[in-house]
């Protein structure tokens, strides 16, 4: 079985990066236009305009699964690595598996953590004020003394 899923992430990877080259593109517009062509020759007929529906019906079904699964494996890849640099750093490893949260919970963690970052700003922003203060005084206090 996993030899299957193998192959179908390797396909899946192989139909990704070949659905979004240009020359893809420019093959899918030369297509229509050939479609858009045949037109009259086929009298615009309920035939002519299926063929194109199907097809285009068709194809974007099964890219959304290919697309999907490569997209999937993409976000597992980046999670993994967001996992590593999260524990080889000072982060708080309790983070690591946050993903699996709750759409809500995502959103007040984030409110958070944007809270703790201005707070941690203005600590900041507050130290260099005592420091570039502290250094004023210091070169007011040396030159009199």
């Amino acid at each position: 079985m996993s030899g299957k899923i193998d192959a179908f992430s390797r396909f899946a990877n192989a139909v990704s990066k070949q659905s979004g080259k240009p020359g893809t593109f420019a093959f899918a517009v030369g297509a229509v236009l050939l479609w858009a062509a045949t037109g009259p020759i086929f009298d615009f007929s309920e035939t002519w305009q299926l063929v194109v529906n199907t097809a285009t019906t068709i194809i974007t079904f099964l890219m959304v699964f290919v697309l999907q699964n490569s997209q999937n494996r993409d976000s597992a890849a980046l999670q993994a690595k967001l996992d590593e640099l999260i524990l080889t750093s000072s982060a708080e490893n309790e983070y690591i598996g946050i993903e699996k949260l709750e759409e809500h919970e995502l959103e007040r963690l984030t409110e958070l953590l944007k809270q703790h970052a201005r707070d941690a700003h203005d600590h900041a922003l507050h130290q260099k004020i005592s420091n570039a203060v502290g250094k004023k005084r210091k070169r007011r206090v040396d030159p009199a003394a």
